[in-house]
Parts: C-alpha cells; structure tokens; sequence
C-alpha cells in the first residue's frame, strides 16, 4: 500500500488507478482453490468465513493454512464444521499462537490471531421455538459475538406453550435489544407472533425440523414468508449464518 501511495504522491498513477489497486491487495488466491477477501473484518465488522461441508478436507486444509500463512491474517470463521473434521483440523494444523474456538452444537469454528476483545456496540436477541432449533440459534450467536455485539438468547419458547413467550420477550425488551432473530421449524409460526408483539426488527430463520408435509423446512419458510406480520425479513432455511450478518448490517448502519 506505501507503494501505491507514493506512486499517488508522486503522481505516477491516477487517483482511480490507486483505488483500483489497493482493493486488489484484498484478494489472496491460494491454487485456484480460493479467493479470499482478506479485509472484510476491517470493512464489514465480521470475518471471513468458510463453507465446509461442500469441500474436500484436503481442500479445506490447504485453505486454512495458505490463509494464516499469508501476509496479515484475520479471523477466520468456518461454518458447518463436523466435530470430526475439526478433530483432524486441531491434528493437522500447526499454528500454537492461533486460538481455536469449535461450538458443536452449531457447528462453526472461529480460528483467532489474538483474544482481544472490544466492547458489544449493541444486544441481539435470538430465539428458537424449540430445542431442536438451538443449533441454527447457535450459529447465530457466535456470528453475532464475532461481529462485535452481545447476544441475548432465550430458547425453547415457541407457539406450542405461548405462555413461555411473553416473559422472555418483556425481558429482552427490557435489555435493550435492538434486534430479533427468531428460529423455528414445522409450521414456522414463533416469528409473525413475535413480530406482532415488539417494535423492533425481526428477523426469521425457517429450519429444517418438521415431518410430513413440512420435512425439510419448506413448510416453515412460506409461512414465515407469508407472515400477515409486518417488519420481518426472512432467510433461508437454517440459515443462522446469514441473519446474524443481517442483524449486524441493522445495528451496525444506525
């Protein structure tokens, strides 16, 4: 980058053709493999992040170590990790002053450069309907931490016994959150209630669990989609990853 600013100082190059070439430096590409953004914790507030399960381990492998081998690492996020190939990840890489953060219930491994933290510049709430929802929760939660802001989660709350609901959405009102994420499979029906109740934004994350007719989630992503409820987004199905980014471009844009 020094380079690039001289050759501007000396006006050896345009201010465009600057610009053009400090957002090349970006970009690290490791054997056609991967392109990395190597500064999008600096621009957007989070890591970069990995998709596992679609990747050969040996693929994945060489991703992992080309990164922290580069010039200048971040953070870096890897999402749908088996605890299995994280086992074989903690065995085959060598990196001791890396720090190596796996939540297996969600599934996600946060690989640190260093344990610096900054203080949370806002409460995200997150909810499930049930249990079987908490890992999609879980992926949130550590999205929403890695991005700088507390996360607040209260599951097991959904339609099925309403009662549970209001107490522990008065309490998350009564923290200041400023935003809502709201797992919930079968019929997908927790996030119009939710939304119904709170000023905020709500942010709804169709999973997977269901049987019959709603196998898969589809049934919980058209009735969210669908809601009569104003003020929710709606992501894919178990899609944890995606609302939790969604809620740091809320509060992170006020």
């Amino acid at each position: 980058m020094r380079e690039i600013l001289e050759k501007l100082i000396n006006e050896e190059i345009d201010i465009k053709t600057a610009e053009n070439l400090i957002k090349s430096q970006t970009i690290l590409e490791f054997d056609e493999i991967a392109r990395f953004d190597s500064k999008r914790q600096d621009r957007t507030g989070f890591p970069e992040a990995v998709f596992a399960p679609s990747k050969d381990y040996d693929d994945l492998l060489l991703i992992i170590k080309s990164y922290f081998e580069s010039e200048d690492p971040q953070n870096l996020i890897i999402t749908k990790l088996s605890f299995e190939r994280y086992e074989r990840l903690l065995d085959d890489l060598d990196f001791p002053d890396l720090i190596f953060d796996y939540n297996k219930k969600a599934q996600i491994l946060v690989i640190r450069v260093d344990e610096s933290k900054t203080e949370p510049v806002a409460k995200i709430g997150i909810i499930t309907a049930g249990t079987s929802d908490i890992n999609i929760a879980e992926e949130a939660k550590v999205i929403v931490e890695e991005g700088g802001c507390e996360a607040i989660t209260s599951y097991d709350i959904g339609v099925a016994g309403i009662h549970r609901l209001f107490p522990q959405i008065a309490y998350m009102m009564r923290e200041g959150v400023d935003v809502l994420i709201v797992c919930a499979g079968m019929e997908g029906a927790l996030p119009s209630v939710v939304a119904g109740l709170v000023d905020i934004p709500v942010i709804a994350v169709p999973t997977s669990v269901g049987y019959g007719v709603g196998e898969g989630g589809r049934v919980a992503l058209d009735s969210m989609l669908q809601s009569c409820a104003p003020g929710i987004a709606v992501v894919n199905i178990d899609n944890g990853f995606g609302a939790a980014v969604f809620a740091l471009t809320i509060v992170k844009s006020r």
